[in-house]
């Protein structure tokens, strides 16, 4: 079955969870590649069968996204990276590690950032576009780091696919052409209109060739030089400048942000559950400790009882989400800035604490977060939701064992707008709250200098009671991503899904507002049912980019099955 004939099936109400037909999963049994992009999934493959990894492939990966899903992530922007090193290619066994390539505001960054005169928060629309929302990029310093320990090919072969792509041209996607269309009202800053819209204004049509010379040159200057010359040199004062002389905002960014930058090679935050190891990415992002806590509350329910209750299955993920994120609003920010209790925030007893709050046949009237320590209990204010939907996932198995899992974004659709070296650069800046302080409490995200915002990016790893690893999933999706992940990652570990058909089960979404149902989907049958349990429901176009792969062991050895998300043009091409 088609992918386009499954979505169609979806939004007609004949799925609820997956549990109808879906198309099936890929399989392949030596790697995979499982990313938003055709073009960016086969550059990968490609590495792949040249001798490289999986952090080999994870860069020409994402060296292509920049060009052909610039809506959504690129060499202008940051993201999380989990990756699995084997120790034992048969076996599977091996360990996580976690790297950081978030954004950070420049020195000259305050709290009162995105305030205007007055003192109140500017819209989004005000603040969102030009030079001011720019963090220093960072997803290149990230590359490097992981290739430096992880690469098994040349850096220098690394940017080969993205080069000709650049020079010879890619055909403009129905997605991206749709975002276009629906951004020409809003496109402003000159360079990103001349690049991607016609002489009349409207924007390049699906099948449209469109070619990036400037790209290419610049990815020949970081192949020669690696990432030091995104940070220093030419293309450092060029994207100095842009940010600072540009007809939208002048933003903050110097040089010496660039020169100070560092991604970081951390600890991955892991806790167990059922009889998994789940892995994420630790602060800034939240979305490591927020999935883990929603899991760490599942946990204490029979979530395999239900799969064949819609209601209640939906009722008990959604509860448990809202108390999550009742926390994450309330503690989360850059721990290098506040005092995040992390581990008691994932404690045992204090997750059994807050899932006692939950009762099966009513939802909760109000929630609010919890106080897991009292030490370290701070006078905060619950941090309002920002984060805007634009980001890419994908997932890499390598014929050697090893695997990356990376969440990768520019922020909102096409950032910053501004175009330095033929790529966009971020607005990830918006990530932070508006307002550092509500009803004169501290907000935990308010913008500082050299601060990083919040992040949901969830990349994860789940490995088995053996040690192997068994699912790499990730989405984009704003502060969704979280929900989307913890569904899908409950649907293969709790409902016994395939990757494909958790990956495009229909989306419902809790965040501590409305309980959201996706549009045009089977779970609507089932609004009136929640609402006398007590949820507000309302209908949301749920766009994830939910990309995964599941590995199963043998003793004839391991089969790999990718999943790609429908709603999205994602591929998975696998050996």
């Amino acid at each position: 079955m088609t992918t386009r004939r499954y979505v169609a099936l979806a939004w007609l109400g004949l799925v609820w969870l997956g549990c109808a037909a879906a198309q099936e999963p890929t399989r392949a049994q030596r790697q995979m590649v499982v990313a938003a992009n055709p073009y960016a999934s086969e550059a990968g493959i490609r590495i792949l069968r040249a001798g490289g990894g999986a952090v080999d492939a994870a860069i020409a990966v994402q060296l292509v996204l920049s060009l052909v899903e610039p809506q959504s992530s690129g060499i202008g922007g940051g993201a999380f990276l989990m990756f699995f090193e084997a120790s034992d290619q048969l076996d599977g066994t091996g360990q996580v590690v976690a790297y950081q390539g978030r954004e950070t505001a420049p020195a000259a960054a305050t709290p009162a950032l995105f305030l205007d005169a007055d003192g109140r928060p500017m819209s989004f629309l005000n603040v969102g576009f030009g030079g001011l929302p720019v963090g220093v990029p960072a997803v290149m310093r990230m590359l490097e780091m992981a290739h430096a320990a992880h690469g098994r090919l040349p850096w220098t072969d690394l940017f080969a696919p993205a080069i000709e792509l650049s020079e010879q041209g890619f055909e403009i996607s129905p997605r991206l052409y749709f975002l276009l269309d629906r951004f020409k009202n809003i496109a402003r800053a000159e360079k990103f209109k001349q690049h991607f819209y016609a002489a009349d204004g409207e924007a390049y049509v699906t099948g449209h060739v469109l070619k990036n010379p400037e790209y290419a040159d610049t990815l020949r200057l970081l192949a020669r030089e690696g990432a030091d010359a995104m940070y220093a040199g030419p293309l450092a004062e060029a994207i100095v400048a842009a940010v600072s002389d540009n007809s939208l905002s002048a933003g903050h960014l110097t040089l010496a942000d660039l020169d100070a930058y560092r991604a970081e090679r951390v600890e991955p935050l892991c806790t167990p559950y059922r009889s998994w190891r789940v892995c994420g990415p630790q602060l800034p992002s939240s979305g490591g400790i927020t999935v883990q806590q929603t899991l760490g509350m599942l946990a204490a329910f029979d979530l395999a009882a239900v799969s064949d209750d819609p209601v209640q299955s939906v009722h008990l993920v959604a509860e448990a989400n809202r108390l999550a994120f009742a926390d994450r609003d309330y503690y989360l920010g850059d721990p290098k800035f506040i005092n995040v209790p992390v581990a008691a925030l994932l404690s045992p007893a204090y997750l059994h604490e807050r899932a006692g709050l939950i009762d099966p046949a009513a939802a909760l009237p109000r929630v609010s977060h919890g106080t897991p320590d009292a030490a370290l209990a701070a006078d905060l204010a619950p941090s309002p939701l920002s984060e805007i939907t634009s980001t890419s996932h994908f997932s890499i198995v390598d014929r050697f064992g090893d695997a990356v899992a990376m969440t990768t974004s520019v922020q909102g659709a096409f950032g910053s707008q501004l175009m330095v070296g033929g790529f966009i650069l971020n607005n990830q800046l918006t990530d932070f709250s508006t307002e550092p302080k509500i009803d004169g409490r501290p907000v935990a995200n308010a913008a500082d200098a050299g601060k990083r915002p919040l992040s949901s990016m969830s990349p994860s790893l789940i490995l088995d009671a053996r040690g192997r690893l068994h699912l790499l999933i990730g989405s984009p999706g704003g502060t969704r991503i979280i929900n989307y992940v913890t569904q899908a990652i409950v649907g293969v570990l709790d409902w016994g899904r395939d990757i494909q058909t958790a990956v495009a089960a229909p989306h419902f979404v809790s965040r501590g507002g409305p309980l959201e149902l996706e549009e045009q989907s089977g779970l609507l049958e089932y609004a009136d049912d929640l609402r006398r349990l007590g949820h507000e429901v309302v209908e949301r176009n749920l766009n994830s980019g939910l990309h995964g792969i599941v590995i199963e062991y043998s003793p004839a050895g391991r089969v790999l099955w990718g999943g790609v998300d429908p709603r999205r043009e994602g591929l998975a091409i696998g050996d």
